[in-house]
């Protein structure tokens, strides 16, 4: 949706992945503009906020998650948006096309947050991103946040750290000013992206089981320990197969995938969804930004005895024109020799090395095999001697 707002995509409607139409075409009803209040389910039946109560066989919750927005005075104010569905895009695009806007105040450092910079500086808005934390994109080592922090000041986007926000009210020189415990800011609009929370009110009404994360609890095959109903997407848990725990991970791809495996299920056929490794990116401007896997904390409290090293490296031969400065984190663990985590931060080349690493940390693959993985080498795709060829050597000597 960054890319909608910041006009790289120009039609909504490229963001809609199926219309209602084309599921009525395939024999599905759908009903919009309705809520589901409440499930029974001694009586197997929905109530609807229309009133209509819809009995079902099996019922499949994809609440997904809601904005988290504190309770701060302001926050209902023309001009203050949170980014979760495709109406808040065209609202937020809207909002800056009919208020020429000049200026945006970002609240919250993470992928939506990071995103919106660029989308918002490519529409000659300019930008700025506070944050509670010491530094933006904090699920990266520090020493990539930074790189990630002096490409924002490369592309004039502020970045004001150990900064949370107390209240929003009418501006003075732009519409809308931002009371923090930094000082005041002001802005033509104002972007809440502090985080999301799984949406799972209705199963907790329910009395359906709810994770540690606060996501709604399932099994391998999407099913709830209520028999004849499922959960799938951002609202409910997923098995992290690194950390070897059920866990939140909130992604399109991972709500796909057990979307399918539900309806598999429910059609009477038989799948598991086997799980994810926490494979995520997202750009910056220039740069992309991926990881994979488990940090060092997390790996502690999994049990692990985590070792990790930072390696510099070129994403092509060094002998070619252009940017080519890849930095990637491993992170091993000591008593096996298993990869637990990778991260990546570069102009070329991040995603794809994750990527790769991903399907290491899929299959438990140990650093003495990745060191010397055979991929296909050409100077214009990576250098005789791979990034992840060096990162996973230089890894083994702390062995």
């Amino acid at each position: 949706m960054p890319y909608y707002i910041g006009d790289v995509i120009k039609d909504s409607k490229n963001l809609v992945a199926r219309t209602p139409e084309k599921f009525r075409e395939t024999g599905v009803d759908v009903r919009l503009d309705v809520r589901a209040e409440k499930v029974d389910r001694d009586k197997q039946t929905v109530r609807l906020s229309d009133g209509t109560m819809v009995p079902y066989d099996s019922l499949v919750l994809g609440t997904g998650t809601t904005a988290f927005v504190p309770n701060a005075p302001g926050v209902g104010m023309e001009g203050v948006f949170v980014l979760k569905t495709l109406p808040d895009a065209i609202a937020i695009k809207s909002y800056l096309r009919e208020k020429q806007c000049r200026k945006a105040l970002i609240v919250g450092a993470g992928f939506i947050g990071l995103e919106m910079c660029e989308a918002l500086s490519g529409l000659n808005v300019a930008t700025e991103v506070i944050d509670l934390a010491a530094r933006p994109a904090t699920r990266w080592d520090p020493e990539f946040s930074k790189i990630i922090h002096e490409e924002l000041t490369r592309h004039e986007v502020g970045f004001s750290p150990n900064t949370g926000m107390s209240s929003i009210e009418a501006g003075k020189d732009y519409r809308l000013r931002l009371n923090t415990n930094s000082g005041v800011m002001e802005a033509d609009l104002i972007l809440i992206a502090i985080g999301i929370r799984p949406n799972a009110k209705l199963a907790v009404d329910a009395g359906l089981r709810i994770g540690k994360s606060g996501a709604i609890q399932v099994n391998f095959s999407q099913k709830t320990p209520d028999e004849n109903i499922y959960a799938v997407g951002d609202c409910c848990e997923v098995y992290h197969r690194v950390s070897r725990q059920w866990t939140h991970i909130p992604l399109g791809d991972v709500a796909n995938k057990q979307g399918r495996v539900a309806g598999i299920n429910v059609g009477g056929g038989s799948m598991i969804f086997p799980g994810v490794v926490g494979a995520q990116s997202f750009k910056v401007f220039d740069l992309g930004v991926a990881a994979a896997g488990i940090d060092e904390s997390e790996a502690k409290e999994s049990g692990y005895h985590p070792v990790s090293t930072i390696i510099w490296g070129d994403a092509i031969a060094r002998s070619l024109p252009g940017e080519k400065r890849l930095g990637i984190k491993m992170v091993a663990d000591r008593a096996t020799g298993m990869l637990l985590g990778a991260q990546a931060v570069g102009a070329r080349g991040a995603v794809e090395r994750i990527n790769t690493l991903s399907c290491a940390l899929w299959t438990g693959m140990r650093l003495e095999e990745i060191a010397y993985l055979d991929f296909a080498y050409a100077p214009p795709f990576s250098p005789a001697w791979d990034p992840i060829h060096i990162a996973a050597q230089q890894l083994l000597k702390q062995l």
